[in-house]
């Protein structure tokens, strides 16, 4: 990983020299790609029900030390 500019720039040229061109495109695209798979915008029951768990345990006293 990169710890400078400089460093992130001869990176991100070293990758396009192995991979083409495109190598950051081809990342953006399959996590696009892949970015749909659900979660709580797809499943209202699973976050009532997380969001439950968490009310219950965010309204707990603290543990005695």
């Amino acid at each position: 990983m990169a710890g400078t500019k400089a460093g992130g720039m001869k990176a991100a040229a070293t990758n396009k020299a192995r991979h083409g061109k495109d190598f950051y495109a081809k990342i953006g695209r399959s996590g696009g790609k892949n970015g749909h798979t659900g979660g709580f915008a797809a499943n209202r029951e699973l976050a009532r029900i997380a969001g439950a768990k968490g009310g219950r345990i965010s309204r707990r006293t603290k543990a005695a030390e």
